[in-house]
């Protein structure tokens, strides 16, 4: 029983190897293959994808009462109200009065049905852990609309904050910029999964292909797949047949099966 164990895990030890010997000979189409779905990735990116850029801008929330009598209890208290602040951010009459002073439904043509909904989905709203600072974020696909409707929807939301929630004021952290690079699509990021889609689907191919392939091609492929002893090798020169210069060799293998 150890010795049929053995012998077992000897076969895959030779398998394993030989799948190793004929991925390495394969080495030139499985880059080819690495560069082209690297290639192709970049390429779709730049044609089929949208370029889109973000741009931010930072506000902090003051309560009415002297920042010098401020305890650990109301700064934990004001941190909790930052998620009301943030709901109201996205909230419809602010999204539709941002809509309305951009008049972004007729100043651009791609945004002429763009609606509360549409708007929300442009918004992302972060609230720094333990701080009463919230961070608007604004992904558009153009960078100067990117900025104007950031800006715009902290300013519509810091009056609305203040007449709803009763607060003192809600002061500019940071104004938001035109951003110069995309965040996305990412070029670099899409380039290196393309390859890497090329590289394990060529790999696979030729893997599939090693194992379905059940020729014999050398002595030792008798013993193993056949079970019977090599007698004789058979030397087989094609230039003699076909009456050119010598090229490459093949053998003929004779078993004992074959007698």
């Amino acid at each position: 029983m150890e010795t049929k164990q053995n012998q077992n895990h000897d076969e895959v030890e030779i398998d394993l190897k030989a799948l190793f010997f004929v991925l390495l000979d394969k080495v030139h189409i499985i880059l080819l293959a690495l560069i082209l779905g690297a290639l192709i990735a970049f390429f779709l990116s730049i044609t089929l994808f949208q370029k889109k850029y973000e741009s931010s801008t930072t506000i902090y929330v003051l309560n009415k009462q002297d920042e010098s009598s401020i305890t650990y209890s109301d700064l934990q208290t004001g941190t909790q109200l930052t998620k009301d602040y943030a709901k109201i951010i996205v909230s419809r009459s602010v999204t539709e009065q941002v809509i309305a002073q951009l008049n972004l439904k007729k100043e651009y043509p791609d945004m002429k049905d763009i609606d509360h909904e549409d708007l929300v989905k442009m918004i992302t709203v972060t609230t720094p852990t333990d701080t009463r600072m919230i961070e608007i974020t604004i992904t558009d696909t153009k960078p100067a609309r990117t900025q104007d409707i950031a800006n715009t929807v902290r300013e519509v939301s810091a009056l609305h904050i203040s007449e709803v929630m009763d607060i003192e004021s809600v002061n500019v952290v940071d104004y938001a910029e035109m951003p110069i690079e995309p965040v996305s699509p990412n070029l670099v990021k899409n380039s290196v999964i393309g390859g890497l889609l090329g590289f394990l689907v060529v790999c696979g191919i030729i893997i599939v292909l090693f194992l379905l392939d059940d020729t014999i091609k050398t002595p030792d492929d008798v013993e193993n797949y056949l079970g019977a002893s090599v007698l004789g090798i058979i030397p087989y020169d094609e230039s003699i047949a076909m009456g050119k210069k010598k090229k490459s060799k093949k053998v003929t293998v004779i078993s004992e099966n074959d007698i």
